[in-house]
This record gives C-alpha cells, sequence and structure tokens, in this order.
C-alpha cells in the first residue's frame, strides 16, 4: 500500500492435543482401574498470519520474510497495491523470489469474503457519542450482495454479487487523496495522519456557511435544519480574517466525506442494496472519518442505510493476494477462527503485540487465523439465522456487567494456572508455561478493560474462549482431563442403581425425577466458582448432594407442567438434538437417563457433545467410551446404538458456550436427515450465557442451574435457581 506493508503467510503449528482411548481389559479386573487412558499428543495444524509493516520499514519486512521462508520449493511471492511496483526490484533482489502482481480490486474483494465469512464481529457501524463507539453486526449466513466503497486516493464503487462476480459502477476523483492534496495546501502540513488530527480539533462552522446563514434558521419548507452545510468554505468568501489550519481541515474533511456518502448511498439506491461496507487508507479507523462518513450516509439515507466498516479492513488486498496465491489448497474450502491469544484487537495497544516493530498507523497490527478440522454451518433449525445472536448480554454494553465479569474472570486466573500447571506433573516447564499463560490472559484482560470492543463484541463467551485459547497457545490442552477420566468412572459405578430406581417410580413422578436429575447432573461444573470451591473441600459431595442444593419449584423459570403436558398429550417426538454439557455425573446420570427415556418413547436421539476440551465439558472422543460402558449395561442404549437411533455427533466447538451459527457440518446434515424436532440444550453457559433467547422453529427445552450469585442476582433470583424453558414456536 502508499504507507504500509501488509503481509500475509501461512504456517503450520505444533499443537499439543489430549487424547482418549479404551484400555483394552479382555480378561483383567477392571474395578479399581481408571475409566479410559489419556495420552497427549502432537498435532499438526494450519494458522494464516497477517502482519502490518510500515514502508519505511519495508527491508525489516523483508528480512522477516527470509528469516521465515521454510518452503524451499516457494519461488513466486504475490504481490499487490502500489508497492507491488514501487518495491518490485527491491523484493525480487532480497528474497531471490519472482513477484506476481495481482489485481487490486479482484485481491480486495476475495479479502472482503474471507473475512466477512470466517470472522462474525468482523463489521462494525461507528457510533461516536454512544458508551461503545464500535457497534458490532451479526454477520448475515448471505454476505452477498453488498456495496463496497474503496475510498483511496479516489474513490471506487464495486457491486459484489458472489464470489466471484463483481462490476465497478462509479467512482470519483474527489478521494482520500483530494483530501491530502488540498489539506496539504491549505494548511501546509504534508502528513495524512496529521491533517486528520488538526480535522479533528477543527470546528467547521468556522468556515462553512450553514443553512441558518442563508435563511436566519431552519428551511422549513424544504425541511432543512439550521445547522446543515449549505456551502463548504462559503464564510471564506465573505470574512475578512485568517482561518485557523484546524478549521479549514475539518470544513475540507466534511465537504469531501458528505460528497462521497451522498455518491454512495445514490449507488446503493439505484441498485436496490442496503449494505455499504467502506474501505481504504483515508478511513484506516480513524475515528473522526468514520464519524463523517457515518453522518453523511444516515443523513443521504434518512437513516435507511448504515455505514459499515470491518475491524480488518487494512489487511484486505492481503488476504486477497494470498488466496490467489492458494488456489490450488483452496482455503475457502475450510472455516477459520480468529485465534485471541496470538491476535491483537482493534485500537490495541497491548504490550504483547508482535515485538518487531509497534507501528500507531494502522488499526491493526497482527492477526492470527485457525484452520478448523471441519466446516462450520447454521443449525438448520434456527428460526431465523440473520438475526440470531449467540449471547445473551453484551459486556461492550453493559458497563456494570462488564466490570463484574472482568474481575471475575481475572480473580478465577491463578486457580486456572495452578490447574493448568498441576495437569502435567511430569513436565520439568509447566509450572513456567502456566505463569506465562497467566501473563498473557492478564495482558488480554487489561486491553479489555481499556477497549472492550477490541476483538468484536466482548461477552463472557469470548472471554472464556479467549482464555482456552492462550492455555492451548502454551501448550495446555486440557487441564481438566484427569478430572474428567475420574468423574467419569465413578459415575458409571452409580448408573445401574440411578437406573433401577427410576424404572421403580410411577410414569408422572419419573418424568420429573429424570427433570431433576439432569439438573443435578449440571451442578457439576468446574468453571463455576461456587460449585469448584465444594467440589474442592468436599470430595464426597455427589449426586443426591447436588440435587439438595436445587431450588424448590416453582422454578425461577419454570414451565416444567407445559413440558410434562406435551409429554403426556402429544406424540413422541421424531428425533431429539441435545447439546451435553459437563462430563461425569451430568452426561451419565443426567443426560443418559433422559436419553434413555426419550429413545423408550420412540424418539431417536442425536447427542451433540465439543469436539475438543473446554473446562469439565464432556468431548466427542470421551461420549463415545462412556456410551460404549453405558450400553454394556443397558440394554435400551445398547439396541439404540445398533439400530441408529442414538446417535453421537460433535458440535465443531471447543468452548463452553455454544454458538448456533457455528457449527459442524455433519451435525446440521443429520438434523436434517433425522426431520428434528426437539432441541435440548442445557447448562449454564449453552443455556444462560449464550442462547437463552435463541428462537428456533421447533420446540426447544432449555435447562440450567444458575451457579453464579452474581447472575442468579439479575436475572432475580439466587445461587441454585433453576432455569426450566420449555418454547414452542409460534405458528
Amino acid at each position: 500500500g502508499g504507507s504500509l506493508t501488509k503481509l500475509a503467510y501461512y504456517s503450520t503449528v505444533q499443537h499439543k492435543v489430549a487424547r482418549v482411548r479404551s484400555f483394552d481389559h479382555s480378561g483383567k479386573d477392571i474395578e479399581n482401574e481408571p475409566l479410559y487412558e489419556i495420552s497427549v499428543q502432537e498435532e499438526i495444524t494450519a494458522r494464516l498470519h497477517f502482519i502490518k509493516f510500515e514502508n519505511t520499514y519495508i527491508e525489516t519486512c523483508l528480512d522477516f520474510i527470509k528469516d521465515h521462508l521454510v518452503n524451499t520449493e516457494t519461488k513466486v511471492i504475490k504481490a499487490t497495491g502500489g508497492g507491488a511496483y514501487k518495491f518490485k526490484d527491491l523484493i525480487e533482489k532480497k528474497l531471490g523470489l519472482k513477484v506476481d502482481k495481482e489485481d487490486v480490486m479482484t485481491c480486495l474483494i476475495k479479502g472482503c469474503n474471507f473475512v466477512l465469512r470466517n470472522i462474525p464481529h468482523e463489521v462494525f457501524a461507528y457510533q461516536k457519542d454512544s458508551d461503545t463507539e464500535f457497534r458490532f453486526q451479526t454477520n448475515h449466513p448471505n454476505i452477498f450482495p453488498y456495496l463496497l466503497v474503496n475510498i483511496g486516493s479516489g474513490v471506487s464503487i464495486v457491486k459484489v454479487e458472489t464470489e466471484d462476480k463483481f462490476e465497478w459502477i462509479g467512482g470519483s476523483s474527489i478521494g482520500g487523496g483530494t483530501f491530502w492534496g488540498l489539506g496539504a495546501l491549505l494548511t501546509k502540513t504534508k502528513k495524512f495522519d496529521e491533517l486528520l488530527q488538526l480535522a479533528s480539533k477543527g470546528q467547521h462552522t468556522n468556515v462553512d456557511m450553514l443553512v441558518k446563514d442563508v435563511y436566519g434558521g431552519a428551511y422549513q419548507t424544504l425541511g432543512l435544519s439550521g445547522n446543515l452545510i449549505a456551502s463548504s468554505f462559503g464564510k471564506s468568501t465573505t470574512a475578512d480574517k485568517e482561518f485557523s489550519k484546524e478549521d479549514m481541515a475539518k470544513s475540507l474533511l466534511h465537504m469531501i466525506s458528505n460528497d462521497i456518502g451522498q455518491l454512495a448511498c445514490l449507488y446503493a439506491k439505484l441498485h436496490n442494496l442496503d449494505k455499504i461496507y467502506f474501505g481504504g487508507f483515508f478511513i484506516r479507523g480513524h475515528p473522526v472519518t468514520m464519524r463523517t462518513i457515518t453522518y453523511s450516509i444516515n443523513f443521504f439515507s434518512k437513516g435507511e442505510v448504515q455505514a459499515l466498516f470491518l475491524r480488518h479492513e487494512g489487511y484486505l488486498g492481503a488476504i486477497g493476494a494470498f488466496l490467489k496465491g492458494a488456489e490450488q489448497d483452496n482455503p475457502n474450502q475450510y472455516s477459520w477462527g480468529e485465534n485471541y491469544a496470538g491476535s491483537s484487537g482493534l485500537m490495541s495497544t497491548s504490550p504483547d503485540v508482535y515485538p518487531l516493530q509497534r507501528t500507531r498507523s494502522g488499526t491493526f497490527d497482527m492477526l492470527e487465523m485457525d484452520r478448523l478440522e471441519r466446516p462450520l454451518v447454521n443449525l438448520p433449525l434456527l428460526k431465523d439465522p440473520s438475526t440470531y445472536i449467540p449471547d445473551t448480554v453484551d459486556l461492550t454494553d453493559d458497563a456494570m456487567a462488564r466490570k463484574y465479569w472482568l474481575t471475575c474472570f481475572e480473580e478465577a486466573l491463578d486457580g486456572v494456572a495452578k490447574r493448568a500447571a498441576a495437569s502435567q506433573p511430569d513436565s520439568m516447564d509447566a509450572l513456567e508455561r502456566a505463569e506465562k499463560f497467566r501473563q498473557k490472559y492478564w495482558n488480554k484482560l487489561q486491553t479489555l478493560r481499556q477497549q472492550p470492543f477490541a476483538y468484536g463484541t466482548l461477552t463472557v463467551r469470548s472471554l472464556l474462549d479467549t482464555r482456552e485459547h492462550c492455555l492451548n497457545e502454551f501448550n495446555f490442552p486440557d487441564p481438566y482431563s484427569k478430572v474428567k477420566q475420574k468423574e467419569n468412572g465413578i459415575a458409571l459405578k452409580c448408573f445401574q442403581s440411578v437406573i433401577e430406581s427410576l424404572d421403580s417410580l410411577g410414569w408422572e413422578e419419573r418424568q420429573f425425577a429424570l427433570v431433576k436429575g439432569l439438573l443435578a447432573g449440571n451442578v457439576f461444573d468446574w468453571g463455576a466458582k461456587a460449585v469448584s470451591d465444594v467440589l474442592e473441600s468436599e470430595p464426597q459431595f455427589g449426586f443426591e448432594e447436588a440435587k439438595s442444593k436445587l431450588q424448590e419449584r416453582p422454578w425461577l423459570e419454570d414451565s416444567y407442567s407445559q413440558w410434562l403436558e406435551r409429554l403426556k398429550e402429544g406424540p413422541p417426538h421424531k428425533c431429539a438434538l441435545i447439546f451435553a454439557d459437563n462430563s461425569g455425573i451430568d452426561i451419565i446420570l443426567g443426560v443418559f437417563p433422559f436419553v434413555r427415556e426419550l429413545l423408550s418413547r420412540g424418539t431417536e436421539v442425536i447427542l451433540a457433545c465439543n469436539s475438543g476440551p473446554a473446562l469439565n465439558d464432556v468431548t466427542y472422543s470421551e461420549s463415545l467410551i462412556v456410551t460404549e460402558r453405558i450400553a454394556a449395561m443397558d440394554p435400551v442404549i445398547q439396541s439404540a446404538l445398533r439400530e441408529e437411533k442414538l446417535l453421537l455427533v460433535q458440535t465443531g466447538s471447543s468452548s463452553p458456550c455454544l454458538d448456533l451459527s457455528r457449527l459442524d457440518k455433519g451435525l446440521a446434515v443429520l438434523v436434517r436427515e433425522r426431520k428434528t424436532d426437539l432441541v435440548i440444550i442445557e447448562g449454564m453457559g449453552r443455556a444462560i450465557h449464550t442462547n437463552y433467547y435463541a428462537a428456533l422453529k421447533c420446540e426447544s427445552l432449555k435447562l440450567a442451574v444458575i451457579k453464579n450469585s452474581w447472575l442468579a442476582d439479575r436475572l432475580g433470583g439466587k445461587i441454585f435457581s433453576v432455569i426450566f424453558k420449555y418454547e414452542v414456536p409460534c405458528k
């Protein structure tokens, strides 16, 4: 680019992963042996990295490439933008590679499509005078069509209809270069950023002629407010005085922004488009330009169209050029996830950002994207994917909630670091890595205190996910693996007696006992401090003790009577999808008896567990072993597995929360094939922190025990209050 070089590269990353597998128990006494074997193995995953360098440090950038270029077969480097011409000879000479220049606009659009598809909180609207300047948008499952307004030296307006179909529909020679050039002539300031700095301090009304200057007030006939600009620089024709540099820069900024805003609005209306994304060096995350563009679009569209900006706007060209070079490996066939541990946030000044050089001239310094094992898609049963918001509380907006949860995560940090170190007793450097993890996550939390919008909308889910990413970075793939192994073993020994006790009850009594068991199982959550304190200090705390902790009916949210009525009066459900939560007592003594009852009613069951570890949540591979053991004890489960009426699947997630818009494609296919008509979401992370308000096309049960006193208070209850939410969609 004109002032920054953006570099995109692909690497393979060695990660430690926790694996579980059944012991071969043939002919052995298995009474006192662990349920399964846990091993930590090395796994190689793919990662995309994006870094910025100032062009004055182009040599540093090329040294960086040289040092990191391990694939000696690479003969060509893809480049786009003005610098691809300017630095071509230098790059070829220093790196010994051929520079392959790619079309700027094609790269921009490829990059734009990629971030829109893969980063849930990529898009934001700018609101200067609200508590949070950045209002993040939910990604619409269908990103097309949209208008891309690229404001570089001039303005290009491009209509994007599909992945490969786009057309330049208009533009203007009055753009960022005009602001810079005229600004330099007016103020004698040669640097773009300094010019914007002047504009941010200026008062344009000293230079611009307003409607009230012409008409003495508002022009009522045309509905024009008195404070509207009637003529940019209009006062300079009559006033016999010098104008300040700041005021002239501000007037110029308004003049150009308003012109671009009106053009963009007219093109959007002409082509019937309601999504306009702005990019280019004129924007580059500068609050002052985002504010003037937003005002202009709002004014000319009468509030019907919103100006939208992109968190990673500066990288679009580099991402696009990279994708062009990687076409044979087609990165678009995969889903990618932002790695919060290795990415610096919007407007970030975090100290752990890449040490090579700290430029403040762009909004973003580093971005890392991890390739996910499997493609992620929407749950087909979402009522309206375009309006689905997973998270219940937006901490970016809610200052009180934000302060509470950030403090909560800070206070829990020492315990998490200790648990991580203790999970690898044979490792010489576990303590050192745990301390590095603690420091890294602490820095992230401090950044989020200052800039809650750094990674998009701040939520309990994003705080949990960032913690998991940081644990993984320092090779703690599953700190709770031993805890889960032990709890699964203990719970399996109680399974038969729990089933016998349930089978001895009458039908109605049994339904209530099953729900109570499901809720009691949900108490066993090492992620909740109130529970982990009890589990640490009272090792004998078990299923019956958990039942006694539960709130008596009526519960805080209680539609149990409607659920019972549905079971009595309605036909059996065709297929139930259950999102499981914790391992041990939760899945074995809570979920499985419930699954068994559904199967006995003639309902097929899809049991969905996390693909990767998070806290003490049960993983897909653990669920396979647990289910195999239960099937050996229980003929109902055994025949359901054999006849494929009970199916175990992975969610595609490694989070204690649940985003129904990013689920494993295989799960979505199965949900459609089996005509799923009941969704059961259990647990505080999946049913309260996320999906509390999620609307589905079919019946749903959301149930959880509130194990956090602040959250209980927020929802109008006490700790261990019960949420039992049975919802039927409106016809």
